[in-house]
């Protein structure tokens, strides 16, 4: 999430009642969870193991719990509970709104569009020209969309990201870390029936320009598909995840979090992706190896019977 405008470090660290070492004279541009930060932003590491990468990352400032060696250039934001104060920002910088009616008046919709009845468009959504919003369809707050999408009934967009911060010392282990993305849908996008694509923790979540969803799809927090996709019902996408342009998930797929499939590429119904995929190929099964291989692999699985019976004849000579 972007700030409004550059946003001083030490206004920050009187708001979150943090010690501020190291450049004290920045400003910060955005606050990112690790894998989306850039230069300018705020992060936050609450754990030990974490601690090199975020330091080390893009990311110009670290709200953190203890001291460390700072590089050059950064800060630290050192406080007792970096979640907390990391929640206070986000809650400060992009507060809650609720909705009296069904189109906010603050949503701008393009010419053309055509919007049926039981939609919901919430606060600062921004619809272009020559869409078809089916009836019964909920575009959360702060989601983008381009020209000539169509998105049909019952479908959701911009829901919360499934994110939690996990802590056993606590008496509910898991706390929810505040959504402050959107979703981006470019042009000529069509979106099926009853799916749901959440928003960014903190960044965005992005449908490429002339992608095709069908029905009854996820795509989760922060995922970036490329342009000219196309994803058949049931497909589901954990967060992170960056698809390339022109691939092609048939049925049922799914993709696990925060790994890369390639451009180009074709996995086939009811496959499982639980690692980066190489462009351009063809894929099957789980976890999802090239078709081809897959194919093989099967036929010599149907042979086993044969070849034990064979192998027991053998045993009785």
């Amino acid at each position: 999430m972007k700030f409004p405008s550059p946003v001083s470090l030490p206004w920050i660290s009187t708001f979150i009642h943090a010690d501020l070492l190291g450049n004290k004279q920045g400003f910060a541009t955005g606050i990112n969870e690790l894998h989306k930060v850039e230069p300018g932003d705020l992060a936050f590491v609450d754990h030990p193991k974490y601690y090199d990468s975020c330091v080390h990352s893009a990311a110009s400032f670290i709200i953190i719990d203890k001291p460390v060696e700072i590089p050059e250039g950064k800060a630290l934001l050192v406080v007792k509970e970096p979640f907390e104060a990391y929640l206070s920002l986000v809650r400060h910088f992009r507060p809650f709104e609720p909705s009296n009616k069904l189109i906010s008046d603050s949503a701008r919709i393009g010419k053309g569009t055509i919007i049926m009845p039981g939609v919901f468009v919430g606060n600062h959504v921004t619809i272009g020209e020559n869409c078809i919003i089916h009836p019964n369809v909920t575009i959360y707050d702060h989601c983008q969309i381009g020209d000539n999408v169509v998105i049909h009934a019952g479908t959701n967009i911009g829901g919360d990201a499934f994110y939690y911060n996990k802590k056993a010392s606590r008496e509910v282990w898991f706390k929810k870390m505040d959504s402050c993305g959107r979703v981006i849908i470019e042009s000529d996008v069509e979106i099926g029936c009853n799916c749901c694509i959440d928003m960014g923790v903190s960044g965005d979540t992005i449908i490429g320009r002339g992608s095709k969803i069908d029905n009854l799809c996820h795509i989760g927090h922060d995922v970036m598909v490329g342009k000219n996709c196309l994803f058949a019902a049931q497909v589901g996408i954990a967060g992170a995840t960056t698809i390339g342009d022109g691939v092609t998930l048939w049925g049922q797929v799914g993709v696990n979090k925060t790994l890369t499939i390639g451009a180009g590429t074709v996995v086939l119904a009811q496959s499982g992706v639980p690692a980066d995929l190489e462009g351009n190929k063809v894929y099957f099964g789980y976890p999802a190896e090239e078709a081809s291989l897959q194919k093989r692999q099967l036929v010599w699985l149907k042979r086993i019977p044969e070849l034990w019976e064979k192998v027991k004849k053998l045993e009785t000579k």
